[in-house]
């Protein structure tokens, strides 16, 4: 199954909602003293697939979103893993230190963008 601009465009929004949510979750967390607790590329994978689980049901169809499209983005998360997960390293330890769950998601996000679309366009 082919990603279309479409669905790249949709997954795009839906992933700057996630980094959204985990910026608010820091700023709560911040003022009310918590801290942190350690946040991995796999979790930000794990929170895009339920949160497109969730659309799907909601808003699927409307969007132009196949019913089967779940399993197929865990596929492709699964084959793109260790990919993502290399760019994520290089990038948190290239970057400045400390690495928050937005700039994860971020760095998740891009990796497994850039992944798709350099998928797609070799098919």
């Amino acid at each position: 199954m082919r990603v279309s601009g479409h669905i790249i465009g949709l997954l795009k929004e839906y992933m700057g909602d996630l980094v959204e949510q985990a910026r608010q979750e820091s700023y709560a967390q911040q003022a009310f003293g918590f801290s942190t607790p350690p946040y991995q590329p796999d979790h930000a994978i794990a929170d895009l697939l339920a949160i497109l689980d969730d659309r799907i049901e909601s808003e699927g169809v409307q969007v132009g979103m196949p019913l089967e499209f779940l399993h197929e983005m865990w596929r492709r998360c699964n084959e793109a893993r260790s990919q993502v997960m290399d760019q994520v390293w290089l990038e948190t330890n290239l970057g400045p230190p400390g690495s928050s769950k937005a700039r994860i998601r971020e760095l998740t996000y891009a990796a497994l963008i850039e992944y798709l679309e350099r998928e797609s366009e070799a098919t």
